[in-house]
């Protein structure tokens, strides 16, 4: 179940395709908003916890469904056991990945996003979706330089099919009332990209301040 009360801290998730930059993003935000003052928490998708570990582990082996199902439990688990806790205790958590990632990367495994969406029902929305794009050939060439680390990024034409999925359930996000930012990464580093995410945070955090002061 969503969490029934708001929680005092700030929800903000950063997800975009392979080799565009989510993590090197992340630990620049938490970075620069710890450097500002602000009590800030970075975790990741699939979490660090038991089933987070498993998902890792069976990414190669387990498909479909059956890995979907796997992705979906470790995000409510990361929520009721990381996220939630963090944010009771008026923390800013970013997390590298959250409901995007899943709604694309498990299409690329067949699995009708209905059934995404469906087991993922439940989870906690965020008050700030970061949806991170850019040009795909652009992408493929930083994914080339970085190297392919799983089955879905060895895929031909992944980057390609990757951002069109993307940018897909991004639009499908907004018209369901996400609060989505989208920044075009195409000729910007991760390093800025943190810089703008910061400077789009300004209001929201205001905001978590005047209602913890």
């Amino acid at each position: 179940m969503p969490s029934s009360d708001p929680l005092p801290g700030l929800f903000v998730t950063i997800d975009g395709p392979s080799g565009i930059g989510k993590s090197t993003t992340a630990r620049t935000l938490h970075a620069l908003l710890t450097q500002d003052g602000h009590n800030s928490h970075l975790t990741c998708e699939p979490s660090g916890g038991p089933i987070g570990t498993l998902a890792r582990e069976l990414t190669e082996q387990v498909t479909g469904p059956a890995l979907a199902c796997l992705y979906a439990a470790d995000r409510y688990h990361h929520l009721e056991n990381e996220i939630r806790p963090a944010m009771a205790t008026g923390k800013i958590v970013i997390t590298d990945r959250y409901l995007l990632s899943g709604l694309v990367m498990q299409q690329f495994d067949g699995v009708d996003p209905a059934f995404i969406r469906g087991i993922n029902a439940d989870i906690d929305r965020p008050d700030v979706a970061v949806v991170l794009d850019a040009d795909p050939h652009v992408i493929t060439g930083r994914l080339a330089a970085r190297g392919k680390h799983n089955r879905f990024q060895r895929i031909t034409a992944s980057s390609f099919l990757e951002a069109h999925l993307y940018r897909k359930a991004t639009e499908e996000l907004t018209a369901a009332g996400y609060p989505v930012l989208r920044l075009d990464c195409t000729q910007i580093s991760p390093e800025q990209a943190a810089d703008h995410i910061r400077d789009a945070l300004a209001g929201p955090i205001a905001t978590l301040s005047v209602g913890t002061s």
